[in-house]
């Protein structure tokens, strides 16, 4: 008989978090950074699944094993920062190694930036919702970068605290997050091997999709859809997409579609309704409305531009 699955740990507090893991009360009760040193080796499992109540940032020594794409495995032994927001299930691996734990640990309730323009910034960083093989990969020089960055950050919230103390962690943060998106807009270029395959994958999936007989039954294509199709999350894939082709997954989607619209307008003698149908639209109107939005021009007007005068 298959063992139940435990369910999975609630932190609705950094407070809950430390007594979980064995550490002390928080010196900040909205903040909290720590380093391997700081947790004892009886504390709870990292193989133990959790949900937490604020965000996570964590810088790795060692991410280890493989990212798989398709068919193709890509080795990545060096470190990097996974980010968790809040509400994302945590943890869940039993075969996690000890080599693979945290080296730095922040954790941030999004009360301690909700009074600054960060907290807005934070909720649309899309590598908030990455999953974990989509860590943040860093070189031996933005790796140095960080960690400096995350000590100073300690060393801050180590000190007394005082009226300008969160303006200057808030600052802190604000850069720390800055720079991972930078490095991330690198990522997403350099890796191109990776990123090419994802590429192909994705055509030859939009492809499948926009078979008639799918589009009928199915509707129009998620990016959702798309990425579980590819194994990557959302956020990732329209990120990746948007840095290497400055369109998102939604608009090449929409992109498909109105490619799909005018092969059927201009080659065959279906109406609008039946184009409409045809691609998963639920009423006529809304298709002729989509494909002015796109082109300019309604379905009809297309058509008859194709005619010779």
């Amino acid at each position: 008989m298959k063992k139940p699955t435990a369910a999975p740990l609630r932190f609705a507090s950094l407070a809950e978090a430390h007594r979980a893991f064995g550490l002390p009360q928080p010196r900040h009760p909205l903040i909290s950074l720590l380093t391997s040193a700081d947790v004892p080796t009886q504390a709870l499992s990292a193989s133990h699944t959790h949900v937490l109540s604020f965000y996570k940032i964590a810088y790795k020594p060692r991410l280890g094993g493989q990212l798989t794409y398709g068919q193709g495995h890509y080795d990545f032994d060096a470190g990097g920062l996974l980010f968790a927001a809040p509400g994302q299930l945590i943890g869940g691996r039993p075969d996690s190694e000890p080599g693979a734990c945290s080296q730095v640990t922040l954790l941030i309730h999004p009360d301690f930036v909700a009074s600054y323009p960060l907290a807005q910034k934070m909720r649309h960083y899309g590598f908030f919702t990455y999953a974990t093989h989509e860590a943040l990969h860093v070189s031996e020089s933005e790796k140095q970068l960080l960690l400096a960055l995350l000590r100073t950050m300690k060393a801050e919230l180590a000190g007394r605290l005082d009226e300008f103390s969160q303006d200057v962690v808030v600052a802190q943060l604000e850069l720390l997050l800055t720079y991972a998106n930078r490095f991330y807009k690198r990522q997403f270029l350099t890796r191109k091997a990776v990123h090419s395959d994802l590429l192909r994958r994705l055509e030859e999936e939009l492809a499948d999709c926009f078979r008639p007989d799918y589009l009928h039954q199915h509707g129009l294509p998620t990016v959702q859809d798309l990425a579980q199709r590819l194994h990557v999350s959302p956020s990732y894939l329209s990120d990746m997409l948007r840095t290497l082709t400055g369109q998102s997954a939604q608009q090449h989607i929409h992109d498909k579609l109105i490619e799909q619209a005018k092969e059927q307008l201009a080659a065959t003698n279906m109406t609008v309704s039946e184009v409409a149908y045809a691609l998963g639209f639920e009423h006529p109107q809304s298709f002729s409305r989509f494909f002015k939005t796109k082109t300019a021009l309604s379905p009809l007007a297309f058509r008859q531009s194709l005619q010779p005068n």
